[in-house]
């Protein structure tokens, strides 16, 4: 392992967007964080582009899976002008990653359950409806439809994950008109994964659904044992990647979507939580989780994972020591880019890079808790901490060279970028919508 450098990074003067409620509202560049916070201000946006026309096709055409594509990066190029600097108001926080696809940004409120579709050319909210419980999933699109599981944390009784209605529902893109809800027992907080014509859900209930993509019907299910609670699973080829957790031991799993069967499962006897929370990340033959252990005077320590997909060996691990106590969201979520893994420890609030083939640890910069997978182009990986700020790390250094202060707490929702724009959801109810030529040069 190279030398761990651990750097401190101040909280950085910037830029906090703050605005009324309604659609789509045009920042204030020049408004400081304690500016801000004292008076919304901010016009509604009439134009979010330069090139208004063809605004229908902004974003992905398909959005199949949690942030995107398997590594987690999730960058979107469809040959459009970036955004305007500006927010869209939500009612309730924003705890999922935004979702952009033709032309609309969808995105889910945590408490209130509700889901909303904007439309990124006219920056008005074009629908809204509600779910019967909580929203983290991601709002996955697919072929004009939306897809997005509901439930909360709490547990039953009888040790099922989730109280209330839980499920998921699909929706009209254009219109928001449910076209169909599947119940489960449990929660579905993880984001659901779309594979060929069906939808996989992992449930606070054990189990792992197929469902028709048109009708939401069942066509089968496997009761895994484990319960998963905000893994999203990652669908890789044609196989399925997820943790989970109890009954003890924490279990890592390969599912095999041709099949209908696992293909391998890796127990992790000295986890004691967490890996039920990560999405992993895949890349090559390489999966990437994180988790929680116990250490000799019963406190716990953050522990990054990498196996190989096509037996669940583990390649390399390393520790990362422990931290203050994390209350939710307690392990950091992967993200591979270029032959490097980058994820952010809440535990001992570091931001990591790591080779992917290796597991050289390639630097370390200690700064907030960040908690979502950090998002990269073009050399620099961009981090959303729970201060409200986005920092945008060298990934050959460690060294920070861009940043912007945004609101509320960012987290777990993480950063996209769509068109040279980057978007992500904060607790305090925002969508922030941020040009990156709007971020400015990092100060030590």
């Amino acid at each position: 392992m190279t030398l761990l450098r651990i750097m401190k990074y101040s909280i950085l003067s910037g830029t906090l967007l703050l605005a009324a409620c309604g659609g789509a509202e045009e920042a204030p560049p020049e408004d400081t964080a304690d500016e801000a916070s004292e008076e919304a201000t901010g016009e509604v946006a009439e134009e979010t582009s330069e090139e208004a026309e063809g605004m229908e096709t902004f974003g992905a055409e398909a959005w199949t899976q949690y942030r995107f594509n398997p590594e987690k990066n999730a960058v979107i190029d469809s040959g459009h002008d970036p955004l305007k600097n500006m927010k869209f108001k939500t009612e309730d926080e924003v705890r999922a990653t935004p979702v952009v696809a033709d032309g609309k940004l969808f995105i889910g409120n945590h408490s209130s359950g509700h889901i909303l579709a904007f439309d990124l050319e006219s920056g008005d909210r074009i629908w809204e409806e509600t779910a019967p419980n909580w929203i983290h999933s991601e709002t996955i699109y697919h072929e004009g439809t939306v897809y997005v599981g509901y439930g909360n944390r709490h547990f039953q009784d009888n040790g099922i994950r989730g109280t209330g209605e839980s499920g998921v529902m699909a929706l009209d893109a254009e219109e928001g008109e449910i076209l169909w809800e599947f119940e489960t027992e449990g929660e579905v907080m993880p984001t659901p994964a779309i594979h060929g014509e069906h939808l996989y859900i992992t449930t606070g209930d054990r189990h792992l659904y197929k469902l028709t993509l048109d009708e939401g019907e069942l066509e089968h299910q496997h009761e895994l044992g484990s319960t998963i609670s905000m893994s999203s699973p990652n669908i890789h080829e044609d196989t399925l990647y997820v943790g989970g957790s109890s009954p003890m031991p924490y279990t890592f799993y390969a599912y095999d979507l041709e099949q209908d069967e696992v293909k391998w499962e890796t127990e992790f006897d000295e986890v004691v939580m967490g890996l039920d929370d990560v999405p992993p990340a895949v890349s090559g033959n390489t999966v990437v989780t994180t988790a929680l252990v116990e250490n000799e005077d019963g406190e716990t320590e953050h522990e990054i994972y990498a196996m190989d997909i096509e037996s669940g060996d583990i390649l390399w691990e390393d520790n990362w020591g422990t931290g203050e106590l994390v209350q939710n969201n307690k392990s950091g979520a992967p993200m591979i880019y270029e032959g490097a893994v980058y994820v952010a420890s809440p535990k001992t609030q570091t931001y990591y890079a790591y080779d992917l083939e290796s597991g050289e640890q390639l630097w370390a910069y200690e700064d907030a808790a960040a908690k979502a997978p950090p998002v990269a182009k073009n050399g620099i990986v961009y981090f959303s901490n729970v201060e409200g700020r986005v920092v945008g790390m060298d990934v050959e250094t460690g060294e920070p060279v861009k940043e912007k202060v945004l609101g509320g707490t960012l987290a777990p929702a993480g950063p996209i970028i769509v068109n040279d724009t980057l978007l992500v959801g904060s607790q305090d109810s925002y969508v922030y919508v941020v040009p990156l030529s709007d971020f400015a040069d990092a100060k030590e």
